[in-house]
């Protein structure tokens, strides 16, 4: 008869709690925690700025150079390299956290949906119609800082229009660019970016009170590092939605503000360069 020692259930379970704890520590579990320190917090907003900017200095625009492309593609690369990895950190935190992949479990946060599904839709739909009208008629003010402060900053597109990275192309490469870069850059990156930006940072800046949203809406004004100048007017248009999302912990509110926006101004804006309008 062996003597043999068979783990019993608790203990096996005892055993897995363990380690799921010992998988969570270190810089895991520094992400994971309530409160991200301010350096960490900086570090988290602009790195994935600066990793876009290489990955469209290094990939992006020669690929689309390549193809013949305008130069917004090449962004759109950039942003996609990057993002999309980030993305998927976010279901990996979730793993460790839950054992499953999932934004869920803490990771991504502000999901409570206090408010019913038609309520946050007029919410929705008014910040989405805010940042809309507010960010074109802010394009003066684009125009006026990259005059007048960074005229020197030379990537291939850059200026006070919002059209820049597609102008001086035929228009039929224009449209068939806008239908193929699109869902990306007219939903699926901005979505990446408020679940990130939004859900999973922003609730970990307790420390800061009050002044998190405006803390967290200027950092991602300046991880746009590719268009610097537009650091006021992404405040002006991003901060009410943000300040909402925080107050009432309901994402929804920033997703129909900036992917919903990023999407009907991408639709709008391809239908007007379909009629010759642009």
């Amino acid at each position: 008869m062996s003597n043999k020692h068979t783990p019993t259930a608790p203990a096996e379970a005892a055993k897995s709690e363990t380690t799921t704890a010992t998988e969570t520590k270190g810089f895991v579990a520094k992400l994971l925690a309530d409160r991200h320190s301010i350096p960490l917090s900086i570090a988290l907003h602009l790195v994935p700025g600066a990793l876009i900017v290489a990955a469209y200095a290094f990939i992006g625009a020669p690929i689309s150079r390549a193809v013949g492309a305008p130069i917004f593609a090449g962004w759109a690369i950039g942003l996609t390299i990057v993002l999309f990895p980030l993305w998927f950190g976010l279901f990996w935190l979730g793993k460790k956290q839950t054992g499953r992949y999932t934004m869920r479990g803490g990771v991504v946060r502000y999901r409570d949906k206090p408010f019913s599904r038609g309520k946050i839709t007029l919410i929705g739909i008014g910040f989405l119609l805010y940042m809309a009208v507010v960010s074109l008629s802010l394009a003066p003010l684009d125009a006026f800082m990259y005059d007048n402060f960074f005229s020197w900053v030379t990537f291939e597109g850059s200026g006070g229009s919002g059209t820049t990275y597609l102008d001086a192309y035929e228009l039929d490469v224009v449209i068939t660019t806008l239908l193929i870069c699109g869902p990306f850059t007219g939903f699926l990156l901005p979505l990446i970016e408020e679940y990130y930006f939004r859900g999973f940072l922003l609730p970990r800046l307790p420390q800061l009170g009050r002044w998190a949203p405006l803390f967290n809406t200027g950092l991602f004004a300046i991880y746009h590092f590719w268009a610097i100048w537009t650091v006021p007017s992404k405040i002006l248009f991003l901060l009410p939605g943000v300040w909402f999302v925080w107050g009432k912990h309901d994402i929804r509110a920033s997703i129909w503000m900036h992917p919903g926006s990023a999407l009907a101004m991408t639709v709008l804006g391809t239908t007007a360069y379909v009629l010759g309008l642009m």
